[in-house]
């Protein structure tokens, strides 16, 4: 309908638009006379003027005729689009929601999977680690338990449940172990003697201690591992009363456990314990030259003591007093009587000097001074080789430790750093020969230090009453020297 105005007022459009064209030719024409043909023109557009204005009129009547029902018609579509919008809304709120809901269950589920690999890689860590907590008691009676659960997570043939049930297992496994410990329990199993063989027989563990008895009797001890060996090994009682306790509490007729609080320390302690013999043999060669050289040195410090405290013999200050009593009164039979009394060097010295006492007092000194050198050096005679010893003895004991640096490396060369006690011999030359070498120069220095004092108090005594000597014999001199000048009167200038 809406197509049909739309045509009729193109029509009425065009029929304007040539009557309007047709204006200046009518004007031109006015003043010809009209004919029978433009009035035909005329009426015929009348005519189809009113027949368009009465197809319009009918149009438009028709257009008001079905203008209601589509007016109708367009409400319920646009009620229905109005529906329908509501309906895509709720709809559309139904999919977000449910978008919302699909995002939230992927969060979960990426949240749990992390979780699932949090765990799977706890379990594998505990797993790795649960051999490494195990007494070495233990290894072989949880063996299987480890092996299948460190191997369930490399099994192709096996899904995720079944590697974290396998894991799992081994949880159940260590609880229960731990509920055994702290009750204590007992188990069958093999376990190395002293001597190297495998002995069967039955463990009983409480808590971290272990304890074995041989199926026949004879080996009883705790339970130790030992560097390089993966097996138990027996570390027997040495004591009949603990053996006996701990082979009936096995047994189960006892309940008296024989418990090593220091779970096994006490017995590496006292391994490690040695004699001084043993101790010794472990410096290697280099130890033979410092024992020498100490012995050496101690002999000549002993001798030297000796030579200076006991048989060393000085004049008394008696004996003295009444020399230099004797030099002051020029009395010379008196001195020669009191120096001959006197012993020891010094004793010697004032002999010497006695005996030039009239002689010029240059030649006293230099016999005197002789007797000093003299004694000098027999005092001092030894004393280098104690001195000598003191500076020699660490040398010693650092070539012992290079020795014994190049013994460790050729170890590690052969055997490699992984086993210490293979080290130790080379490691134990380098230290014990520094330590005696050590303990050989420091008192060698000090004693030589106290002798070479003790030696120069004799000397230094005896240049003092040397000095006193002379000091008295000038005195004398000059108290003569006085007495033989003329007296006269003293007046001042």
């Amino acid at each position: 309908m809406a197509e049909e105005v739309i045509t009729m007022k193109s029509k009425l459009l065009t029929l304007v638009f040539l009557c309007l064209s047709g204006l200046p030719v009518a004007a031109q024409e006015a003043e010809k006379p009209a004919t029978p043909t433009l009035d035909a023109a005329a009426a015929q557009l009348e005519a189809q003027l009113q027949a368009a204005i009465d197809e319009l009129n009918q149009l438009r009547e028709q257009q008001a005729a079905e203008k209601v029902p589509m007016s109708r018609k367009l409400r319920d579509l646009e009620a229905d689009l109005v529906k329908l919008r509501q309906e895509f809304q709720s709809t559309n709120r139904v999919l977000e929601g449910r978008t919302l809901d699909l995002t939230n269950t992927r969060n979960r589920i990426k949240s749990q999977k992390d979780e699932v690999t949090y765990l799977s890689t706890l379990l594998n860590e505990y797993v790795n680690s649960f051999d490494s907590r195990l007494h070495i008691a233990e290894v072989n009676r949880y063996k299987k338990a480890v092996e299948f659960s460190k191997l369930a997570p490399e099994n192709d043939t096996l899904s995720n449940q079944q590697v974290f049930e396998a894991q799992a297992a081994l949880l159940g496994v260590s609880l229960d172990r731990l509920n055994d410990c702290v009750g204590g329990t007992r188990f069958e199993g093999t376990a190395v003697d002293p001597s190297g063989a495998v002995q069967n027989g039955s463990f009983i563990m409480i808590g971290p201690s272990a304890l074995f008895r041989s199926a026949d009797g004879q080996q009883i001890g705790t339970v130790e591992q030992r560097l390089g060996s993966l097996e138990p090994n027996i570390v027997p009682f040495k004591d009949p009363l603990l053996a006996g306790s701990a082979s009936q509490i096995i047994l189960g007729t006892s309940s008296v456990y024989p418990l090593d609080p220091t779970l096994g320390n006490a017995h590496k302690v006292e391994a490690t314990e040695e004699t001084l013999w043993e101790h010794i043999k472990k410096g290697g060669p280099i130890m033979w030259p410092i024992f020498v050289l100490a012995g050496a040195a101690l002999l000549v410090v002993l001798y030297k003591w000796l030579a200076l405290t006991l048989f060393l013999r000085r004049p008394k200050k008696k004996q003295v007093a009444a020399l230099m009593e004797a030099i002051a009164k020029r009395d010379d039979a008196m001195a020669q009587r009191e120096v001959k009394d006197m012993k020891g060097p010094m004793g010697a010295m004032l002999r010497a000097g006695i005996t030039h006492l009239r002689d010029p007092r240059e030649l006293m000194e230099e016999v005197m001074y002789e007797q000093v050198l003299s004694t000098k050096l027999k005092l001092n005679s030894f004393l280098p080789f104690v001195a000598i010893s003191a500076s020699a003895a660490p040398l010693l004991g650092l070539l012992g430790t290079v020795t014994g640096i190049m013994n460790t490396f050729t170890l590690i060369t052969v055997f490699g750093t992984g086993d210490v006690k293979t080290l130790s011999s080379g490691i134990s030359e380098a230290l014990i020969t520094t330590e005696y070498g050590l303990i050989v120069a420091i008192p060698s220095l000090l004693l030589h230090a106290l002798l070479s004092r003790k030696a120069r108090n004799v000397v230094d005594d005896m240049e003092k009453t040397a000095v006193t000597l002379f000091n008295e014999i000038g005195k004398a001199d000059a108290a003569a020297a006085r007495a033989q000048q003329p007296q006269g009167d003293w007046r001042p200038v």
